[in-house]
């Protein structure tokens, strides 16, 4: 391409650049005429003052250049779905593609699809952002929006569809959106109940969620030949019936069973005719059961005239956190048995404290004050008697 200066021109209250580029636009080549954004009028002359045209030789510069192959200029939709997504696809678990996926479709597509991706600039980001926040979205769910975006901006400029800074890096999420719903954990008598109401194989397999903290589709993925010296190995996962990898590296470890699950897991192999192979919990074909089929269809109508409250499987895994810290286990041991990448995810996301918990260590403290104050009266008695003496 021939090097060209661009045309300077003033749109309402904007100087802008005009100049001719090659896109790439549904897969082909074509030549765009392109606007620019260089800054506010500031000044009443008809003619753009020094800085802009400052501002504009800069931006022709780069333009000049071609740092950016012509197929390689994209709009921020174009990019998401012919690069991103598909390599999504490819490298990450299925259950974790299909999140990217739904936030791209419900949250970011209708505000950056359009977007030149090489032109977005952190106050484009800053104002999608903005737009997106004005929703009963939840503080969390607008990080991790906030995070998906720059995980597509990373990997556009790690594949040369974009230079420079990461444009997501100074943004930030609505300060005002609501904070997160408290997340729940079963405490022993809670599971005990539920344990008491479920029909079996739905009693078994909660009592593995329960007793050993792993996760929905862990629990799926188990298989007879996982099972051994008190031990179940943890090495696959169903999702939407697709047998994958466990969520991390370290969640692919060994879980010790304790003697009460152990003797639940004997009779459920005795009644499925004592195999020694294949899924732990299979459906009606054979294949891995879908246990959030079985909460609708078994669960859920089991505890409704219980009174038990039903809070989803991933309670169980806060409960054994809970449980556990609440025995005085520490923390990194904790960690180990879920097998957390990181203790502090164990301690900010799993281990709840139990209003039991609270009341009793303010009763304790309460007896520790009573007990002070008692010594310090005792010692002030003691002096008034040596005085008067």
């Amino acid at each position: 391409m021939r090097k060209q200066n661009g045309q300077i021109v003033r749109i309402g209250d904007r100087w802008h650049v005009r100049y001719w580029e090659k896109r790439n636009v549904g897969g082909k080549l074509e030549r765009k005429r392109v606007t620019h954004s260089l800054g506010l009028v500031t000044t009443r002359g008809k003619r753009p003052p020094a800085d802009i045209k400052a501002e504009a030789e800069r931006h022709m510069a780069k333009v000049n250049g071609g740092a950016i192959p012509a197929e390689r200029i994209l709009t921020v939709g174009d990019f998401v779905e012919r690069v991103y997504l598909p390599w999504v696809d490819e490298f990450k678990r299925p259950s974790t593609a299909k999140g990217y996926r739904d936030i791209w479709q419900d949250h970011l597509k209708p505000w950056a699809a359009s977007a030149w991706l090489k032109d977005v600039k952190t106050y484009h980001v800053q104002g999608w952002l903005d737009q997106i926040g004005e929703s009963t979205l939840s503080r969390n769910t607008l990080k991790h929006i906030k995070s998906v975006l720059s995980a597509i901006f990373k990997l556009a400029k790690q594949q040369g569809y974009f230079e420079g800074e990461n444009p997501v890096w100074d943004t930030m999420v609505n300060p005002t959106a609501a904070a997160p719903a408290e997340t729940y954990a079963y405490s022993l008598e809670e599971i005990n109940a539920i344990l008491s109401f479920l029909p079996e194989p739905a009693s078994t397999a909660f009592a593995v969620a329960a007793f050993t903290g792993l996760r929905q589709g862990e629990i799926q993925g188990l298989r007879w030949e996982d099972y051994g010296d008190g031990e179940l190995a943890v090495s696959h996962a169903v999702w939407n019936g697709k047998i994958g990898e466990p969520k991390t590296g370290k969640s692919k470890a060994a879980v010790p069973v304790i003697r009460q699950l152990a003797e639940r897991l004997e009779f459920h192999r005795l009644r499925a005719g004592d195999p020694a192979e294949g899924p732990m919990f299979p459906n009606q074909t054979g294949k891995p059961l879908c246990l959030g089929n079985a909460v609708k269809r078994v669960i859920l109508p089991a505890l409704r005239e219980s009174g038990v409250e039903w809070h989803g499987w991933h309670a169980c895994r806060r409960g054994l956190a809970t449980n556990l810290k609440q025995l005085g286990v520490d923390d990194v041991v904790i960690q180990r048995i879920l097998r957390h990448s990181s203790v502090s995810v164990t301690q900010a996301c799993y281990i709840k404290a139990r209003d039991v918990a609270v009341v009793d260590a303010m009763a304790r403290l309460e007896t520790k004050l009573t007990e002070s104050l008692m010594r310090d009266e005792a010692l002030l008695s003691g002096e008034a008697a040596i005085t008067i003496q």
